[in-house]
């Protein structure tokens, strides 16, 4: 088959790249500019940098393949940079990996890739996908690797994107991934994952949005659960559900953001218990099947990329949302953040957390 591989740079999508081409593939590595690498200050990041370019780049040589650069700069700004910038001075908390993956890179790569006329895009997640032949549809599973498992941030795709996905280390551990690397000779075999927004190059995400707009969002009050002010803020954009530290307020117990309230300008505080919910509602829900189940169904919702999946009652509404009830307590969940769907191995849906 002719095959687009996603190439960041990154331990991952290389060994995808090689093993594919050891099948007997004809392969194709394309990777993305996200930024202008002529640029300083917020141009550059811990992935997707001109480092990381030339990095595909030897790999590419390394294995035999062709490989391109593709300038994703405009569709990543606007796809994700600003989504982010928007959700923060909202008062929401964003994920711009999803968007990041999801909106824009399987939905650009796919196009791309039959340029190419290539059917199939590839890329270094761990997550896998299968053929359901009783039910003609395609799923999306966890990773094997449940330590390295990706599929959260997958959520979004379709089953038309699902039909030209590879994920070709997705059954394979971290560790085996990184002596593939060595196997095949590669210089990125003991390169360290990135874990930072890659726009965001000093970790200060609020300092980025302030940047970012013609006038910072205006501070306000905080106040706790009963609306008595007990101190002020500098923007709802510098904190986010669960959030302790920082808060600058003078207490005997230890305070927790319960509450952004964006259009009041106010952070509402309170201890730790008060930040358990036991439902959410969700929206831009997408089901992996194609279509919302007929009615609630029995799964397992995680709010957060590291957060233990969570048994609940997840049941579809109308316009693209479900609401979810959990069998316990979940601790900040958190507007802005995405809840994914699972059934097991397979990834039910997921949507974005109203």
């Amino acid at each position: 088959m002719r095959i687009v591989v996603a190439m960041s740079g990154g331990v991952d999508s290389s060994v995808a790249a090689a093993r594919l081409a050891e099948a007997g593939h004809e392969v194709i590595g394309l990777s993305m500019q996200l930024h202008d690498q002529r640029a300083g200050g917020d141009a550059f990041g811990s992935c997707c940098s001109l480092d990381d370019l030339q990095d595909a780049r030897r790999v590419a040589r390394a294995i035999g393949i062709p490989h391109y650069v593709v300038n994703f700069e405009d569709r990543f700004r606007d796809t994700v940079v600003r989504d982010f910038v928007a959700e923060y001075a909202a008062g929401r908390t964003p994920i711009p990996c999803v968007r990041c993956n999801g909106d824009l890179k399987f939905a650009e790569l796919v196009g791309r890739a039959a340029g190419f006329d290539a059917g199939w895009v590839a890329t270094g997640h761990y997550a896998r996908v299968e053929f359901d032949e009783d039910c003609r549809r395609y799923r999306l599973l966890r990773g094997a690797d449940a330590g390295k498992d990706q599929s959260y941030f997958l959520f979004t795709l379709t089953q038309a994107q699902l039909a030209h996905a590879l994920f070709p280390v997705g059954h394979l551990s971290k560790p085996e991934v990184r002596a593939e690397a060595a196997r095949f000779g590669l210089g990125v075999a003991d390169k360290p994952d990135s874990h930072e927004i890659c726009f965001v190059t000093d970790g200060d995400a609020a300092g980025f949005v302030e940047r970012q707009l013609p006038a910072a969002p205006a501070g306000g009050d905080v106040v706790d659960a009963a609306g008595r002010v007990l101190g002020r803020h500098g923007g709802v954009h510098r904190f986010t559900v669960g959030q302790r530290r920082g808060l600058g307020l003078a207490s005997t117990s230890p305070l927790y953001v319960l509450k952004l309230d964006a259009d009041q300008r106010r952070v509402v505080v309170g201890p730790r218990e008060s930040l358990g919910r036991d439902a959410l509602t969700a929206s831009n829900v997408n089901w992996i099947a194609g279509e919302a189940p007929s009615g609630p169904c029995r799964l397992s919702a995680r709010i957060r990329h590291r957060h233990p999946d969570a048994p609940a009652t997840v049941t579809p509404l109308d316009d693209r949302r479900a609401s979810v009830r959990f069998d316990d307590p979940q601790v900040a969940v958190t507007p802005g953040q995405a809840v994914v769907f699972y059934d097991g191995e397979v990834v039910a849906g997921g949507g974005w957390i109203d």
